[in-house]
């Protein structure tokens, strides 16, 4: 199987400006159309997403990532279901613990005990199974059963969230393109998965990360350089429960010993200032720059480690130049390549 391709746009307004990029993607080869969940910083995503499932044919639409705390699992897991309808079988979930989404409004990230027993909940209820949830009963009893599951891709770093991945999970998604750290992470989740009786090697790999396609590396690493910082909001929590010197990788956690402050505000925003401790390194190593030749040499080296979808967060300069430059000379290249 090859590296297929995603494009995660912002629920930024105008709601046309997502559609139109959903749709230009779609033609160029992308596969999946992914969206940010975070209802205060955007706007409210399922509607966008049911204008995207409606504006396009063939691809495949999800969050990355919701969460199922702002979210209650009953309306996250029916929200689907009807998106599943609507789009006859084209839905994917992306969900994580509530990064923004749950901060922003004053929230913590979903404890990891809860965030587990609600995940196994909402992937069978949202495929139309019975669940025993508060005490009750409860069906969707007008999901089509000829309609595919929808798959359930879980977000996570730390070793506790990664093996839920690994037991409730369909996929792992990692928010950066580091051979390495992600060799560590899909090592992690696949125990876990191996642990509870699961065939580890069926976990999908979904890496996200900015990419832009340029001969100017200089100005593509400005481009990217909040990205390393958003991760950084996800490493800084890990620290705080294993400290530096612990399981996780030193290439995940030595960069943000210099880290000063994040502001949500500017939450996946080019220029954005907390984003100016993050080296030129740890640019390259968590994005996928340069031009068509070195990104596809990255996106080969991912590919060689596992990789199965690599989705690219669409929030830099020239879209439409990014997504041309890989419907017309990265995808045709790596889509044909056999897997190693």
């Amino acid at each position: 199987m090859s590296l297929s391709f995603g494009v995660t746009v912002l629920p930024d307004p105008p709601p046309d400006r997502l559609v139109e990029l959903f749709r230009l993607a779609e033609s160029n080869g992308f596969e999946y159309g992914w969206t940010y969940d975070s209802h205060v910083l955007w706007q409210e995503s399922f509607p966008l997403l049911t204008l995207a499932v409606q504006a396009t044919s063939t691809m495949k639409f999800g969050h990355c990532v919701t969460n199922p705390g702002t979210r209650e699992p009953t309306v996250l897991a029916s929200g689907y279901a009807t998106l599943q309808d609507i789009s006859n079988g084209r839905m994917v979930m992306g969900i994580g613990r509530g990064d923004s989404a749950r901060r922003f409004i004053g929230q913590k990230p979903v404890r990891v005990a809860e965030f587990e027993r609600r995940l196994a909940m909402i992937k069978d209820f949202m495929n139309g199974r019975e669940v025993h949830w508060n005490e009750k009963d409860l069906q969707l009893k007008w999901v089509r059963p000829e309609l595919p599951d929808i798959p359930m891709h879980v977000a996570g770093y730390g070793p506790k969230a990664l093996a839920v991945a690994g037991r409730v999970g369909d996929g792992v998604i990692i928010q950066l393109a580091d051979p390495v750290i992600i060799q560590w992470i899909m090592g992690t989740a696949r125990k876990a998965a191996e642990e509870s009786g699961r065939d580890p090697d069926a976990l999908e790999c979904i890496v996200c990360a900015p990419s832009h396609i340029s001969d100017d590396i200089a100005d593509a690493r400005e481009q990217v350089r909040w990205f390393p910082a958003m991760v950084s909001n996800h490493v800084m929590d890990l620290i705080e429960r294993y400290g530096f010197d612990s399981e996780i990788p030193h290439e995940l956690t030595e960069y943000v010993r210099v880290r000063k402050f994040y502001d949500y505000e500017e939450h996946s925003r080019v220029g954005a200032k907390h984003g100016e401790f993050v080296t030129d390194e740890i640019c390259d190593r968590f994005c996928v720059l340069g031009n068509a030749e070195q990104a596809s040499a990255k996106l080969k080296a991912l590919e060689d480690v596992g990789v199965d979808q690599f989705n690219i967060y669409l929030m830099t300069e020239g879209q439409e130049a990014t997504l041309a430059a890989y419907g017309n000379d990265i995808i045709p290249q790596l889509a044909g390549s056999p897997a190693s």
